[in-house]
């Protein structure tokens, strides 16, 4: 049996993102234990010039939510990226999820083929369906995941591989 588009996407992204919501109660935690300002966790960055763990949040679920719109041709819904503490960022996550969780299969099966145009560094990039899934936005969501989990990991929260990869 293929593996259907709906059965690629929508499963990982919320089991990603459900790990990813557990991974910032272990950093809320280790913030109350040791009083630190937990602005200071969401704020960390792996590197001067990356994004830091609240921007990885937000574009893991840009990433997740953009790609579940486009895959079922409906409009992307426009959130502000406002969130910096860790109860605003869990909350991002399950907005997420829930929207996610929204779609029907049949919605998104199907959309192998389909045509999806980005504006990347101002230019059109236009992908096929599965093309855009797999080659660009899995990727791309992975990365930010991990990225947030590793700026918790490098300032001492205790997360191991099981907290990445959640209820599978």
């Amino acid at each position: 049996m293929a593996l259907s588009m709906h059965a690629a996407s929508v499963p990982l992204f919320t089991t990603l993102l459900g790990a990813l919501s557990g991974v910032l109660d272990k950093g809320a935690a280790f913030c109350a234990a040791r009083k630190i300002d937990p602005l200071v966790l969401t704020g960390a960055r792996l590197a001067p010039d990356m994004f830091p763990l609240s921007r990885q949040v937000q574009i893991a679920s840009d990433m997740a939510k953009g790609c579940v719109a486009r895959l079922a041709g409906v409009e992307v819904p426009a959130w502000e990226d406002t969130e910096k503490t860790f109860p605003e960022l869990k909350e991002r996550i399950a907005r997420t999820i829930a929207y996610l969780e929204g779609f029907k299969p049949e919605q998104i099966d199907g959309s192998e083929a389909r045509e999806i145009t980005l504006k990347m560094g101002g230019t059109p990039v236009t992908f096929a369906g599965q093309r855009y899934l797999i080659g660009f936005v899995i990727p791309n969501f992975t990365f930010h995941c991990t990225t947030a989990y590793a700026i918790l990991r490098h300032n001492g929260v205790e997360v191991g591989k099981r907290d990445f990869l959640g209820n599978f």
